[in-house]
């Protein structure tokens, strides 16, 4: 760190102690930081100001530590989260609201938000909501719709209890706690996938390809290596141990680890070059010998299926990966009677999951095994993969998930793990592995462009008669989540309502471009869009209003689904229209008035409420689907979670420790809990599908009633005897009196636990038929949103003003996780609907594309429905998914309602709007 290409004796003060650095020239403050005084705290999302995760202060003012270089701090002030919590009052407090309204989710952005609204508070003791949203405007965040944070940092009374001791299954079950494992998120101390590796760790270079279709010629690697200093090894293709191939679909596994002769997209990893950090700060991916050699690539879906394009895979005729059907009744036939048709083409482009935190992590040998840590919403399913890359046996593999900042769905697929193993073992020696937010953009796994087709009918009285709906979805070059998207798809694609008479397929078809994958929602969202916006221009057609209409259709206990599945409670869809009824009649009587004042219409400014539903099915699409989930009593009385389930921001940790305390009967506050590590944690499944409350949270009660029944076992005591955890032993109070368990008597076993009890959880599905009949979800949730626009008609601008948002959860075990859900997710639909357009080779930075900031989530009221579910843990169900399905939707019949337009490709960006005004001669 001394060579003389560093600046030395440059000198400031961090935190509360004077500190000595030796930047290179031009070294940001951020790695500086990181790297010298491993102040973990300070995030680096995109290293280009356009994320602020990295914000620290500079002599009291905010700025961004990637955009500032070290040698402008010599002589001032730092600050950063670390020391401002570890010292500052104010920060302190601001850190317990910050738990207390469940303003920090994965935790990634938080210290970013955490120090700028420091700033702002020692200024502003008591700011406004646009204040906050300046001061803080910033710094994204991808999970939380902004609103908490908006919340905690003007001192808004919180929902959250701040000294949970929920001692029994009534105050455990529904109780608002904050978050169990926020304290490290609001303290800047969760670690996560670029945290973990020490200082001085080989660094891992990936070089990737240019072009959407290319082969290419390996140089002399040798001879290379031999005249790059610091230059420890080569990776290719060659070097994988085993299967150059991964995937996540049995029959799908067909992208390579390493490009073996062609690249099938811009992006895609051909090499990599493990370097000393030294080296690292210097290589020059250009300089790499390869030889490219670019050729003619299918860009989109149609120049994909045309004859004449070359196929990606053997065996997939125009290029199509495999489709999906669910049919019942005759679709045709009732279209042919319906009294009523309408029909449209919609399109949906990539969208980007653009979580804060890109890809990283670390991994060694120890004790002749590999550990691999990286970020990752499913380290079983990450063994399972490395196991097959690797060509070892799985025993000798074990993986660490870190905290994961933000997932979405992306980092179910493996990214940096198989890149980090091979190096580890090639070279003996630790590895760390983090992409740039390029790297990331380029690389990872997009949601799905799709071409849709639907044809809707209706009889006079509005009834639904005959639905065709056929789907084309861009799984990209590889298949990663695309067979899912397209069993998914024709489930949901009918909505949450009653139709006889039905036909929905969906086909995923192979491109030049980044895989599609999981994306909140697998595909239901994209389909949402074009049976919601339908059912709003069948709602004109018919003279009816479209809250009535989706009404009369609506699912309900008793009446069959598009696949046949009848259930016979749980169905919340009709509480939740219902429950909009009231903010429906209210909102568009404020925009009728609004329209209807001559200023505004001189303006060019017109509003309109839109609505929408949603429903998503929990969990796989009827396979096997289930989670394990242990627990332990030790012999000094602690009482021990292997918790899973990762928590990549929802809130599982807490959610299903909730679960767990109320079966077993012990407060939250007493539970030492293991997250996941495939050494230590039986396999909870991927966070998913928003399965884990429903499917890990049932194996959680079942855990925490097992080992309950094996206290009142051995102590011979009703079953509803209180339980009382202590020093060496639990008290048991009954009407009989107390019992008392002396845990010093019991025997140990290998993991030091006197008593345990491990349970699984699989839901009861049945398999589809060749027609999709059967019995796809054990359980649904349910969904109805409202939203207000603004709409300028003269620059085609669209303002979201409010949204109303009624969820059915079942039973909202945690009522403060509930609404974090529902912000997010509404944010993301947001971005979809308005402003997210993934383009690749274009928009591969968070500056290009755009993403909702902190000024454009307008307030969000939140009804929760409870309607429970025949199978979820207290009647629970999913949530995380659902939220953002009818988001979309109904902002786009809310741009319909106000400026008489019907948006059918998203985004609606300015452009496209004036465009259609200008079309409807408005």
């Amino acid at each position: 760190m001394n060579s003389p290409a560093n600046i030395p004796n440059l000198r400031f003060q961090l935190d509360n102690q004077q500190v000595t650095a030796t930047p290179r020239p031009g070294e940001r403050l951020s790695e500086t930081l990181r790297s010298q005084f491993d102040a973990r705290d300070v995030k680096i999302g995109c290293n280009a100001g356009d994320c602020g995760a990295c914000t620290v202060l500079v002599d009291g003012a905010p700025v961004c530590a990637c955009l500032t270089p070290t040698h402008q701090v010599d002589g001032k002030r730092v600050e950063t989260l670390g020391g401002l919590y570890a010292n500052d009052p104010l920060t302190q407090s601001l850190a317990d609201r910050f738990l207390a309204h469940g303003a920090a989710q994965c935790g990634i952005c938080t210290p970013g938000m955490m120090v700028a609204a420091t700033a702002l508070l020692r200024d502003t003791p008591t700011p406004t909501a646009d204040q906050v949203e300046i001061a803080l405007s910033g710094v994204l965040c991808r999970c939380t719709g902004y609103r908490k944070i908006i919340d905690a940092v003007v001192g808004l009374p919180p929902m959250a209890q701040t000294a949970p001791d929920a001692t029994s299954e009534t105050n455990t079950i529904g109780a608002p706690i904050p978050r169990l494992d926020g304290r490290e998120k609001v303290a800047g101390t969760e670690a996560f996938g670029d945290d973990v590796a020490p200082a001085g760790t080989l660094e891992i270079i990936l070089i990737r390809s240019p072009f959407a279709r290319a082969g290419f010629t390996l140089g002399d690697l040798p001879a290379f290596q031999a005249a790059t200093p610091g230059l420890v090894a080569i990776l290719t293709a060659a070097d994988v141990p085993g299967l150059n191939r991964h995937g996540v679909i049995p029959g799908f596994i067909d992208q390579p680890v390493f490009a073996e002769d062609e690249t099938r997209f811009r992006g895609e990893a051909v090499a990599a070059v493990v370097l000393t950090p030294e080296a690292a700060t210097t290589f020059a991916p250009d300089h790499f010998p390869i030889t490219w050699q670019e050729r003619p690539a299918a860009s989109d879906i149609q120049t994909a299926q045309h004859p004449d394009t070359a196929l990606l895979h053997d065996g997939h005729e125009a290029n199509v990966m495999c489709g999906g059907l669910v049919s019942t009744g005759d679709a045709d036939a009732a279209l042919a009677r319906a009294d009523i048709v309408v029909e449209g083409t919609f399109q949906t482009g990539f969208v980007e999951h653009a979580y804060i935190e890109p890809e990283a992590g670390f991994a060694r040998m120890h004790n002749g095994r590999i550990e691999v840590s990286a970020c990752t919403q499913a380290p079983v399913m990450d063994l399972d993969t490395l196991e097959q890359v690797l060509g070892m046996d799985r025993t000798k593999i074990r993986v660490i998930p870190t905290g994961v900042g933000g997932g979405f769905g992306s980092k179910l697929d493996v990214s940096v793990q198989p890149y980090l193993a091979i190096a580890a073992l090639k070279t003996g020696q630790p590895v760390r592995l983090c992409y740039s937010r390029t790297e990331s953009m380029q690389s990872t796994t997009k949601r799905h462009p799709s071409d849709i087709t639907l044809k809707i009918g209706a009889t006079k009285d509005g009834r639904l008669s005959g639905f065709r709906f056929d789907g084309l979805f861009n799984t990209g070059a590889y298949a990663s989540w695309g067979p899912t998207v397209a069993n998914r798809v024709p489930v949901h694609a009918s909505g949450p309502y009653c139709i006889a008479d039905y036909h929905a397929q969906a086909t995923g078809i192979y491109t030049n471009n980044p895989p599609s994958g999981a994306f909140r929602g697998f595909g239901v969202p994209q389909s949402a869009i074009a049976q919601e916006s339908l059912l709003d221009v069948l709602a004109d057609r018919l003279g009816m209003d479209p809250l009535d209409l989706r009404l009369l259709n609506a699912l309900d206990n008793g009446t069959p689904t598009v696949c046949g599945q009848i259930f016979d409670q749980g169905v919340g869809i009709k509480p939740c229209l219902t429950a909009l009824r009231p903010a429906w009649d209210s909102e568009r009587a404020a925009a009728n008035s609004f329209n209807a004042d001559p200023a505004n219409i001189a303006k060019g400014l017109k509003r309109g409420v839109g609505i929408a539903s949603g429903w998503y099915g929990c969990g796989n699409t009827s396979i096997s689907n289930p989670s394990t989930i242990k627990s332990g009593l030790r012999a000094d009385g602690t009482v021990v979670l292997h918790q899973g389930a990762t928590d990549i921001g929802q809130g599982s940790n807490t959610a299903i420790t909730q679960i767990f305390a109320a079966a077993l009967g012990v407060p939250t506050r007493k539970i030492h809990r293991l997250s996941g590590d495939t050494d230590v944690t039986p396999d909870a499944g991927k966070t998913s599908a928003s399965r884990q409350t429903f499917i890990s949270g049932n194996a959680a009660h079942l855990s925490g009633l097992a080992l309950r029944a094996a206290i009142i076992e051995r102590l011979n005591i009703a079953p509803d005897a209180a339980l009382t955890f202590e020093p060496g032993q639990v008290s048991a109070r009954d009407a009989a009196g107390t019992q008392v368990l002396d845990l010093s008597t019991l025997p140990e076993d290998a993991e030091g636990y006197v008593l345990s009890a491990s349970e699984t959880y699989d839901p009861p599905t049945k398999p589809l038929d060749a027609n999709g009949q059967g019995i796809p979800y054990a359980q649904f949730g349910y969904a109805a949103q409202l939203c207000t626009v603004q709409v300028d008609t003269r620059l085609g601008t669209v303002t979201p003003l409010k949204f109303v948002a009624a969820h059915d959860v079942g039973q909202a075990i945690n009522p403060i996780l509930v609404q974090g859900q529902i912000d997010g997710g509404i944010a993301q639909g947001l971005g979809l609907a308005l402003m997210e357009e993934y383009i690749p080779g274009r928009t591969e930075n968070l500056h290009d594309y755009l993403i909702p900031t902190i000024g454009d989530v307008p307030p969000i009221e939140t009804l929760i429905v409870e309607v429970p579910d025949a199978h979820g843990p207290h009647g629970a169900k999913g949530l995380g998914e659902h939220v953002l399905i009818p988001s979309a939707p109904a902002i786009l019949n809310a741009i319909a309602r106000a400026a008489g337009i019907r948006i059918t490709q998203v985004p609606a960006t300015p452009s496209r709007v004036q465009a259609e005004i200008k079309k409807a001669n408005l």
